[in-house]
């Protein structure tokens, strides 16, 4: 998909989003929408988005072999644009075999020990960050779509729990700035209603790529609470919380925030 035909999409599912809120039935809003004019374009367009230099550099990965078996993704994947079309849009999830599930770094890192036999990439690493963006890319322009997993039910109980409780010396939950104050300026910057449409996301202020961990990580520095240790389960269990809460809305992947 182009960056116009893009950009055309993200038109017309968030003004189906706004006739869906001025009807009472869907007030939700990405980000994006919240941004101005001069982040929404450098997003849209593919040549100044700088989160697309990760994804040139992750379908370089993809086509690399490594490990034991030397194998590369591509080697056991059709062309990335079919076999990973829509993956992002649906996970954490559970894998084959396993009784718990993993977001897409965890997914990502199943493949290279157990297909490629290769060491797992170190989490939020840059070629950990580039692979996210470019399997995250082939999902861009399509709606977020959770599994129906029963298995998953009591994962995302969990992450509700915890987007709902009050924690840190600020006393804060993640609800009470993203659902009770969105829309509303912190610091001359608008809040969110915290969609997870973009990630792995580009951010002016890191100057580089992150994942939704890292964001959730700083929202807990933030209100002065004690992050989660690096790949905790309570991570995942928040995803699959906001992935639910944004069933529906398109992916913009990779996308730019302030």
């Amino acid at each position: 998909m182009t960056a116009l035909r893009f950009s055309i999409a993200l038109l017309v599912v968030f003004g189906t989003s706004l006739a869906l809120a001025q009807g009472g039935e869907d007030k939700r809003r990405s980000g994006y929408q919240d941004m101005g004019a001069a982040l929404q374009q450098m997003q849209d367009d593919d040549t100044a988005n700088p989160g697309m230099l990760f994804v040139q550099q992750g379908a370089k990965l993809w086509e690399q072999r490594v490990g034991a078996a030397d194998k590369s993704c591509a080697d056991c994947h059709a062309a990335a644009n079919v076999s990973m079309k829509g993956v992002a849009a649906r996970y954490p999830a559970i894998p084959p075999g396993a009784d718990k599930p993993v977001d897409l770094e965890g997914r990502i890192n199943l493949c290279r020990v157990d297909n490629q036999k290769a060491v797992p990439l170190p989490l939020e690493s840059q070629d950990m960050l580039a692979l996210l963006a470019f399997v995250s890319r082939q999902s861009r322009g399509l709606p977020i779509a959770p599994p129906d997993d029963s298995r998953l039910a009591a994962w995302r109980e969990q992450g509700a729990e915890i987007y709902g409780r009050r924690q840190g010396q600020l006393n804060l939950s993640c609800a009470i700035c993203h659902d009770d104050n969105a829309g509303k300026k912190l610091a001359g910057v608008t809040i969110p209603q915290a969609h997870p449409t973009g990630y792995p996301i580009y951010r002016l202020e890191w100057q580089g790529p992150g994942t939704l961990r890292r964001r959730l990580r700083n929202c807990l520095i933030g209100i002065r609470a004690e992050p989660y240790p690096a790949g905790a389960p309570e991570y995942v269990a928040l995803e699959l919380y906001l992935m639910d809460r944004a069933k529906g809305m398109v992916m913009e992947s990779p996308g730019v925030r302030p």
